[in-house]
This record gives C-alpha cells, structure tokens and sequence, in this order.
C-alpha cells in the first residue's frame, strides 16, 4: 500500500480543489485499488480493473474510502 498527497497551488485539470493524489493498493505488481486524479480525468478510481469518477469531499473522506475498499478485498 501506498498513499501520497501533495498540497498544490492550483488544482489540476479536472479536479477542483489543492491537492494531488495517488493511492494505491496491489499484491504481485498488479493494482487492485487505486485512486488518483490525474489530468484531465480528474478525481477517480480504479477497482480490479475498472475505472470510475469519484466525488472529492475532504482528504479525510478519500482515505476513509480508499481503507474501505481496501479492507474489503483483503476480506475476501
């Protein structure tokens, strides 16, 4: 697992608030969850394979999300 969450000057296209972001979880080289709001996709998140766009509240909230799905594949 890897979180890292720089605080930028202007959002990156895409995206509206200060913050840059890449979290990833994966075993053996493969990603399994990851969320990231590279441009100009903007804030989104890829789940075994499959992307989607998410809704950025808070960086509290995004964590909070990201351990969630996370917790949820370890379950399994």
């Amino acid at each position: 697992m890897e979180m890292v969450i720089w605080r930028i000057p202007e959002p990156v296209q895409g995206s509206s608030h200060h913050y840059k972001y890449r979290l990833f979880y994966g075993r053996g080289g493969k990603r399994i969850v990851g969320y990231d709001n590279e441009r100009p996709k903007g804030d989104h998140r890829h789940i075994e394979g499959q992307g989607e766009h998410v809704q950025f509240n808070t960086l509290d909230t995004l964590i909070e999300e990201f351990l969630a799905e996370v917790k949820a594949r370890e379950e399994v």
